[in-house]
């Protein structure tokens, strides 16, 4: 809700005043490293630049407008984390106003400093583990090595097995079983699809429709022991882990809070590390000087190097490679446990929608996902599944067997916390209008809605209730179209005043005179019943999906809509949907 903020605020206020953006702006975490939007986003600046000083015509005043430009690179909006605010800072000042001339010239000669080419030198590409000239040929700038923090101790003994419990320190987790799974898609389908059920009723957790929460989980386990393996700590596993500072180094502070005290080494790389972070340019660094192999530590020198920048993106960030990923490309690489505390982020609860309501079945939480395929590529030798996603499709699996739905079900348990902030929620007030934009799982929520005004309608029948729309799109009508008998039943028995879908990868029908492919198009198409929903009944607007590309066309559409309506301009628009905002008239439930 708070995430980079102070930059928010900054933006809103810029464009209020009659600004206008000539590139997107970044946010950013630090915790995450400056490899996975920082550098992206600096790499778009200089073809955002050429765009916007070939349109003015001042290539000859380039420099001067440089000067402005570095003066403003904090245009970049950057969260620090505690623990990385000081290095953040650091990375940053090495953007010199020499680096921007060069980069921003390239870019005005139509030559990026960073282009993403296949280079092709008798007949050998560039790789993960293969570097090819000019990159190979190469002086390096490489980053400084970061100095050694923890010292790990190994005590052969065997400790309390710890709780995940353990990992939380700020809310009650629960441990509810799973009573039913439901494949929501056909097989042939894009993308899986499933509904989970847990069973609340024995527990005190209490949720609104809307509200999300988080599931614990674990690293998949034939990861957790292939890494064992390779770092020669499969005897080890068992072993209880001690953490300290090392003295000699300026850091203070006591060992991370994520690893609880008495964890086995085990225990630290299933539920603590999240091993399947794509390694900062710092990590790649330490793995230098754990690898024996001459060209290998070459390559990851490269790697890290500001001269393979383009590299890096190519074959670990943009492919999502992981630190086991490193290790099997680099062989005789063996970093210690130490350092992958030291570099390996917390592996994090997954947060999740609720797609029920306590009131229409009570005791029972149901939520959908979709499980994450990640395919194989030259860079990642076999294909994975989500941390999250993957592991509760394993888990249910036998629940999804016809001849095993009855099998195993009170063995099956998920551990559960609740999200401390929550505010995507229904009116209030019932006689309240509302709208609701969710293609593919974002209409997860809005089942929740639903069932939730269909059993207050049931109740309370001399109340009034607003009318509801629901904007809902997926690729194919036939494959998966998620939750469409209760869609229906919902407007049949009035709950659903207006149900639009639209099928993105589905022929046209003969008979439609406009085809809608998205939402937004649907959205478009009823611009004068959201108009009035909005600004005439005070009615209420939600989306929930995608964020990158869904939400900002339903943002635009919505700005285009109100412009059109009110007859102004669109930065008046921007400012009455920046008052819904406030209002809590326009709520979003959005991921990246």
């Amino acid at each position: 809700m708070f995430f980079c903020n102070g930059g928010k605020v900054v933006d809103k206020r810029l464009q209020e005043l009659g600004a206008q953006h000539f590139y997107e702006t970044g946010l950013a975490d630090d915790c995450v490293g400056l490899e996975i939007v920082v550098e992206p986003w600096i790499d778009g600046l200089w073809l955002a630049l050429r765009r916007e000083f070939t349109s003015w015509n001042i290539k000859e005043d380039m420099s001067s407008n440089l000067r402005a430009v570095s003066n403003g690179v904090s245009a970049m909006t950057v969260v620090p984390s505690m623990s990385g605010i000081c290095s953040l800072d650091s990375e940053i000042q090495h953007l010199k106003l020499e680096d921007l001339e060069v980069k921003a010239t390239d870019a005005l000669s139509q030559k990026p400093a960073n282009v993403h080419s296949v280079v092709s030198v008798q007949d050998t590409e560039a790789s993960l583990d293969r570097s090819v000239p000019p990159l190979s040929q190469s002086a390096l700038n490489i980053p400084a090595l970061p100095s050694e923090y923890i010292d790990v101790q190994f005590q052969d003994s065997t400790g309390q097995e710890l709780s995940v419990s353990s990992l939380i320190s700020d809310g009650i987790v629960f441990h509810v079983p799973v009573t039913k799974a439901v494949q929501l898609t056909r097989e042939d389908a894009v993308k899986t699809a499933l509904l989970l059920e847990l069973d609340i009723s024995k527990t005190t957790f209490c949720y609104q429709p809307g509200d999300a929460f988080c599931v614990i989980c674990p690293n998949n386990p034939k990861e957790v022991q292939e890494l064992l393996h390779i770092l020669g700590l499969s005897e080890r596993k068992e072993y209880v882990v001690c953490l300290k500072i090392k003295q000699a180094t300026k850091r203070k502070g006591a060992a991370p809070e994520h690893i609880p005290k008495g964890s086995t080494v085990e225990f630290i790389l299933t539920w603590c590390l999240e091993i399947r972070a794509v390694p900062r340019k710092a990590f790649l660094r330490a793995l230098v000087e754990y690898t024996s192999d001459a060209r290998e530590k070459r390559r990851l020198q490269e790697l890290c190097s500001k001269q393979g920048a383009s590299d890096y993106s190519s074959f670990i960030r943009d492919p999502s490679i992981c630190l086991l990923d490193l290790l099997h490309a680099f062989p005789t690489c063996r970093p210690p446990l130490n350092l992958l505390i030291e570099h390996l982020p917390k592996l994090q609860a997954r947060s999740y929608s609720a797609s029920s309501s306590n009131l229409f079945q009570p005791g029972k939480l149901q939520f959908v996902f979709n499980v994450v395929e990640f395919p194989s590529s030259p860079s990642r030798l076999v294909s994975r599944k989500g941390v999250c996603t993957g592991w509760l499709a394993e888990l249910v699996a036998p629940m999804l067997q016809p001849h095993k739905k009855e099998e195993k079900l009170s063995a099956v348990k998920v551990s559960i916390f609740a999200r401390p902030i929550n505010t995507f929620h229904l009116p209030s007030d019932p006689s309240v209008p509302f709208m609701m934009v969710g293609p593919g799982t974002g209409v997860s929520p809005f089942i929740g809605f639903l069932q939730h005004r269909q059993k207050l309608q049931e109740e309370h029948t001399d109340w009034k209730f607003g009318e509801t729309w629901l904007f809902f799109g997926c690729r194919h009508q036939d494959r998966d179209y998620l939750f469409r008998d209760e869609l229906r039943s919902f407007v049949e028995n009035g709950t659903l005043t207006h149900l639009k879908v639209c099928f993105s990868r589905d022929p046209p029908a003969a008979a439609e005179k406009k085809t809608t492919k998205y939402v937004q198009d649907n959205i478009r198409l009823f611009a004068k019943e959201v108009a009035r929903v909005l600004l005439k009944e005070r009615g209420c607007f939600y989306v929930c999906g995608d964020a990158k590309h869904m939400a900002k066309d339903v943002n635009d559409t919505l700005v285009d809509i109100l412009s059109s309506d009110a007859g102004v301009d669109k930065l008046e628009a921007m400012k009455t949907l920046a008052t819904l905002r406030q209002e809590k008239r326009y709520l979003q439930d959005v991921w990246a």
